[in-house]
């Protein structure tokens, strides 16, 4: 499977995608500027060598041609970039990843659109694409650190069943993550604030925690 990562110059594109290419998938880095792009891989292969030997760069078109997407954008793009690529994800599964924030003195606020998250806003923009919410509570700085597993849990929310199913799939491939079924892209509103959350909890307590439950294991998720 070919993976399409839009906007992967940035700390989360660019780190979701070594990572993913560092397990074993051809992944394409997207950027709104190819030679941007080009330059990233180049950095990220004189970091990593032959570990991100199947990451490619392409422009945002390129990436979005990819099998399954990710938008790893900034947030302030990521609706408009999938607008913009609109028919090139139509029938696929596209990860929203990103969380809306502002920061406030020594804390982060969510910043939540019209349509109750940036998830269902991006679905909105794309709607024949099966969008699904997942990583944002994974810090871009561990995704992006291929020396390291990362201990990390990743919920995963989505209308469509399978689309959940794949995103799950994906997130076992990763070692030490663990994916759980969070439901419908209802519920990606939930996540997308707790981001603000858990980002001033580091703020303020001078630490690098990251989501991890307790009392549940993972499983393939319910049907119907």
């Amino acid at each position: 499977m070919k993976i399409g990562v839009l906007g992967a110059t940035g700390p989360a594109g660019g780190g979701l995608a070594a990572r993913l290419a560092s397990v074993g998938y051809d992944v394409i880095a997207g950027s709104r500027d190819t030679a941007r792009a080009e330059a990233a891989v180049a950095k990220a292969r004189e970091r990593w060598g032959d570990r991100v030997e199947r990451l490619q760069p392409g422009d945002n078109a390129d990436a979005a041609s990819a099998e399954f997407v990710f938008v790893g954008t900034q947030w302030e793009a990521a609706v408009p970039t999938a607008a913009q690529h609109a028919d090139a994800l139509s029938g696929k599964v596209v990860v929203a990843m990103a969380n809306g924030l502002v920061k406030h003195g020594r804390e982060f606020h969510p910043v939540l659109p019209d349509d109750g998250s940036l998830a269902l806003a991006l679905q909105a923009a794309a709607p024949d694409a099966r969008v699904a919410a997942a990583f944002h509570l994974v810090p871009a700085a561990a995704l992006g650190d291929l020396d390291h597993a990362i201990d990390s849990d990743v919920i995963v929310c989505a209308d469509d069943d399978n689309a959940r199913t794949t995103v799950l799939e994906l997130v076992a491939h990763i070692p030490d993550l663990r994916g759980f079924d969070g439901g419908s892209l209802a519920n990606a509103v939930g996540i997308e604030a707790f981001a603000a959350v858990l980002l001033t909890i580091n703020l303020r307590h001078k630490g690098k925690a990251r989501l991890r439950l307790v009392g549940v294991e993972p499983r393939p998720p319910a049907g119907p």
